[in-house]
């Protein structure tokens, strides 16, 4: 027997009182959830926690009518049922784990928090035979379903155009703080001071295997060791920069990318059909900087792909100048 799994309920197996007890018990999560959000976005985009203040709101309605309706029919004891023990029932995304979530990501599990709680109320409306409780149940689908237009009235209210433009560019702002910048300075570190060693390695050895390998060792130890940086030396409750976790898997990943790039050309056993691909290769990775450079920092196109160009020129000359010696 497996724990946790045998021990929970069917739905169908639910009686009416345990149905709208866990109507109740769920719309309560979800008010708390709203809540969460909104407090999770108040300091950086105040528009949008207004709107999650109100679909809170909305919910304590749905609660409050849910309280008034068990305790009309079955008493003011109501029983302890939640999500987690329903089999197959749809489950919340632990609230903690908003802390990690961007504006429009929050935005998106809000409308499907929407959708799974309308397809709770229908399938529980099918599920009752009191006339009463049936009523509610689909009125409250209704509501649910209706919470999308809910939502864009509640925009139109708290998100003038000046609101939104303002909550667009702070969340252009985090992602670039978040991710771009600790992305493209791993892409940087992983492209250039990887071609050193992989070159001097080609150059000295013509051994591609041995080539390979240095470049996957030196490329994901790199990758551990800028991840890690990265994500130690700033918390990002200061700095604003945001999650050090997800800015430490960013700066990790693409430095290793940036370095196995042109490593795994030299899985070709050919010498100089592999080194002809890991030139081709390490042209891609320096354009692809200097575009992110301009796209998202705002560099001058022609002066990042200069800076860009001088930096790995002079590195390969060296890796390769020693290879050769």
């Amino acid at each position: 027997m497996i724990p946790g799994i045998t021990s929970r309920r069917r739905f169908r197996d639910l009686s009416e009182q345990e149905i709208l007890a866990l109507a109740i018990s769920s719309e309560e999560d979800d008010g708390r959830i709203y809540r969460s959000y909104a407090e999770r976005l108040r300091a950086d985009y105040p528009a949008s926690a207004a709107i999650f203040d109100g679909m809170a709101t909305e919910e304590d309605g749905h609660r409050r009518r849910l309280i008034d309706l068990h305790t009309k029919r079955f008493g003011e004891v109501i029983p302890l049922i939640r999500r987690e023990h329903v089999s197959g029932f749809y489950a919340r995304r632990p609230v903690w784990l908003i802390e990690n979530l961007g504006l429009d990501r929050i935005r998106d599990e809000a409308a499907q928090m929407e959708r799974d709680a309308e397809r709770f109320y229908l399938t529980a409306a099918a599920a009752t035979q009191d006339a009463a409780t049936r009523k509610l149940l689909g009125d409250l689908a209704a509501a649910e379903s209706a919470h999308t237009e809910r939502a864009h009235e509640l925009a139109d209210l708290h998100l003038d155009g000046e609101a939104k433009d303002t909550e667009e560019t702070a969340a252009h702002r985090q992602f670039v703080l978040t991710w771009v910048q600790p992305g493209l300075a791993g892409l940087m570190d992983g492209s250039v001071s990887t071609l050193a060693p992989i070159f001097a390695t080609a150059f000295a050895t013509h051994d591609t295997w041995t080539t390979f390998l240095v470049g996957l060792a030196a490329s994901i130890g790199a990758g551990i060791s800028m991840g890690f940086t990265e994500a130690a030396h700033d918390d990002g409750v200061i700095s604003g920069r945001g999650s050090p976790i997800k800015r430490g898997i960013a700066s990790g990943v693409m430095t290793a990318l940036g370095g196995l790039g042109h490593a795994l050309p030299y899985l070709i056993p050919d010498f100089w059909t592999a080194t002809s691909i890991a030139f081709v290769v390490v042209f891609i990775e320096l354009w692809a900087i200097a575009w992110i450079q301009n796209k998202y920092m705002e560099t001058p196109f022609l002066r990042a792909a200069f800076q860009v160009v001088l930096g790995g020129a002079l590195v390969f000359a060296a890796g390769a100048l020693i290879g050769s010696g």
